[in-house]
């Protein structure tokens, strides 16, 4: 696991830190070949959340996102967006590539690994397609299961870090 998706993974809300860490060894477990994953993005304050937000909206360029501050699983530590680093060198968004030559475009075995750790990909949203997003469905705690719509973490409660109390 290369260093900039390390220091990405410990911004994230510490109940995800340990398993994120294990999708991505099983990622590049199952990338034989040029690529690895590497994490873009991880924790997102609610300032970044509305400047991107802005983006195809007060300022120019094509929207990014459809979430406000507050809408955004990123904004709770419990999402993440990934690039493929093929080489170590350049990152790559194809989701279409199968850089080890295994039948599988590489891509889609990372998805798979998200999905059987009960991570949901944007990339079967309906409507506004997130390719490089995965945000963590639900998470159990000692109360029972805590979904994570962001409907329900805005209302929680932070603690000194500012991490949502689950």
């Amino acid at each position: 696991m290369d260093k900039v998706s390390l220091q990405r993974i410990e911004k994230l809300h510490p109940v995800v830190r340990e398993e994120v860490k294990q999708i991505i060894k099983e990622c590049d477990g199952a990338l034989t070949g040029r690529a690895k994953i590497r994490i873009t993005q991880g924790l997102r304050s609610f300032e970044e959340q509305e400047k991107l937000y802005a983006i195809g909206r007060l300022t120019t360029g094509k929207k990014v996102t459809n979430a406000k501050a507050g809408q955004s699983i990123h904004n709770y530590g419990l999402a993440v967006d990934i690039c493929l680093m093929i080489d170590g060198k350049v990152a790559s968004w194809d989701t279409a590539k199968d850089w080890d030559n295994d039948g599988v475009a590489d891509w889609y075995e990372c998805v798979k690994i998200f999905a059987k750790h009960g991570w949901d990909w944007g990339g079967n949203w309906k409507t506004f397609k997130d390719l490089p997003h995965f945000e963590k469905k639900a998470i159990t705690t000692k109360k029972g299961l805590v979904k994570t719509s962001w409907r329900t973490l805005l209302k929680m409660g932070r603690d000194k870090d500012g991490y949502v109390i689950l």
